[in-house]
């Protein structure tokens, strides 16, 4: 796998995207690679800080001739999205990432994959061992958490950066240059339920939905891929009082679309419900059948739980759900296609009478954010559960004077031969929240081309980074003085 890697051009970049995946890097447990990021810049003789929060700062002074250029910050996130099939064996807290070619795609064996932000950390790191490529000075800023709460950005306090011009290395698509993006809410549900003896002469059954693509749940919010927690209470709806629930355990992490869920369920008419569960499924696999040709949905015998859920319990569980809103709530009225205002919802777990829930609540706009995180929170209570906001963090909003936006389209136009697309995006990008701290520096975002991050088909273009390397090395050429 390594020597296959690193046998790819940019051979730099490759090498330090290797070294970085064989390292593990969940969100909120970065030790391991931020000891590993501070032992890449002493060796190089940088000055290596680490904040009070856990985020890595490198300096490199600027190359010769280069000196009279405006500072720039490289940013990137060191941490990454965990995510894996349910037949992989993979444990991301010791293991690092296997990757292996195909064709034009790195990808990874079962799990995500890691270039979000990964390839970005290694093109970092590939400017900072650098010798031959003209920089102005650079401040590499290597946060942490941004996948699971944006902590390391949030944290990040006035003063220790000094540039004036900040690139943003977290996009993921080649022929766009981000210049503002989605902020975010997280709302999390909980009560406990009344759970009964289950009735004697059942059998139980699991029901199992899985096979869904899954995917970015700012990014890919607007494509219409199956949510399986939505998919599996739409079952357990038309299965109705035929079944008596005892376990859900739906979907992952906050941001990433859920692709799987199982609940277990008891029975007194096997013929019935099996008649309903068949025609609801028939019904989802031919809705989706253009869109998610991998989803399963599959009823198997199981062993008999002692408890379920009352009836009452149940409904009012299920008709919560069913009125839980999930993906695009509302599209911009300013920026042709895309998506203002989402929400995911990202988890669903019921086990031995306590019910959790977890959304992630996106929008461009701050109030429209709120209100809908409100909305939800608003339907959930009625539902009988105990609502938290939290985590909230804001959007970042084009700056229509952006002098290094000007600096990228004309570098972009020269070398590619076409204009590149300048937009605004629906993920979350830590961009607004480092203008809060730092509200002078001119920002702007861009990255090679990623399809399906936040999922296991999570798969890196070799050609894509190709391109952008050769774009991030000329706009490294052409950042303007200082004072301009």
């Amino acid at each position: 796998m390594s020597s296959e890697i690193r046998s790819l051009e940019p051979h730099a970049l490759w090498n330090n995207f290797a070294d970085l995946n064989e390292v593990p890097r969940p969100s909120k447990k970065e030790d391991k690679v931020r000891r590993f990021m501070v032992d890449f810049g002493e060796r190089l003789n940088l000055e290596t800080i680490v904040d009070p929060v856990g985020n890595v700062i490198i300096r490199k002074p600027a190359s010769r001739g280069m000196e009279n250029r405006k500072t720039v910050v490289m940013q990137s996130h060191l941490d990454m999205v965990c995510q894996k099939n349910n037949d992989t064996e993979f444990d991301f807290d010791t293991q690092g990432i296997a990757m292996h070619v195909d064709g034009d795609w790195v990808k990874a064996n079962g799990t995500t994959l890691g270039a979000d932000n990964g390839l970005g950390v290694a093109s970092i790191m590939s400017v900072l061992e650098s010798s031959d490529i003209a920089h102005p000075a650079l401040e590499a800023l290597l946060t942490i958490d941004e996948e699971s709460g944006m902590t390391g950005a949030l944290g990040l306090q006035a003063g220790y950066l000094e540039g004036e011009i900040l690139l943003n290395l977290d996009s993921e698509d080649d022929e766009e240059i981000g210049v503002g993006c989605a902020g975010g809410i997280d709302i999390t549900a909980s009560k406990t339920c009344s759970m009964v003896a289950r009735p004697d002469s059942t059998v139980a059954f699991l029901i199992t939905v899985k096979g869904l693509r899954g995917g970015h749940s700012g990014m890919d919010i607007h494509r219409g891929f199956g949510n399986a927690n939505k998919l599996m209470n739409r079952i357990l709806v038309a299965l109705g009082n035929t079944v008596a629930i005892a376990e859900i355990d739906g979907g992952g992490l906050r941001n990433a679309i859920p692709r799987e869920s199982r609940a277990w369920v008891v029975c007194d008419d096997e013929v019935n419900m099996k008649k309903l569960f068949y025609r609801v499924s028939s019904e989802i696999r031919s809705e989706f059948e253009s869109l998610e040709k991998g989803l399963e949905i599959l009823v198997e015998s199981a062993d008999i739980p002692k408890w379920v859920m009352s009836k009452a319990e149940q409904e009012m569980l299920t008709q919560t759900i069913h009125s839980l809103h999930n993906g695009v709530f509302k599209m911009s009225q300013d920026i042709e296609g895309l998506v203002e205002t989402s929400n995911s919802f990202a988890r669903l777990v019921l086990k031995d009478g306590a019910i959790k829930i977890g959304c992630l609540t996106r929008s461009s706009v701050e109030a429209g954010k709120m209100e809908l995180a409100h909305q939800l929170k608003s339907g959930l209570e009625l539902g009988g559960f105990e609502v938290e906001l939290s985590g909230s963090y804001p959007g970042w909003e084009p700056n229509p004077d952006s002098g290094i936006l000007g600096v990228l389209e004309k570098i972009y136009t020269d070398i590619f031969a076409k204009k590149p697309l300048v937009l605004a995006c629906h993920a979350g990008l830590e961009c607004g929240i480092l203008g809060t701290n730092y509200p002078a520096m001119d920002m702007i975002s861009f990255g090679p081309t990623i399809r399906g991050a936040h999922s296991p088909d999570e798969r890196a273009s070799v050609s894509s980074s190709q391109k952008f390397w050769k774009y991030l090395v000329e706009i490294l050429e052409n950042i303007p003085v200082t004072g301009s």
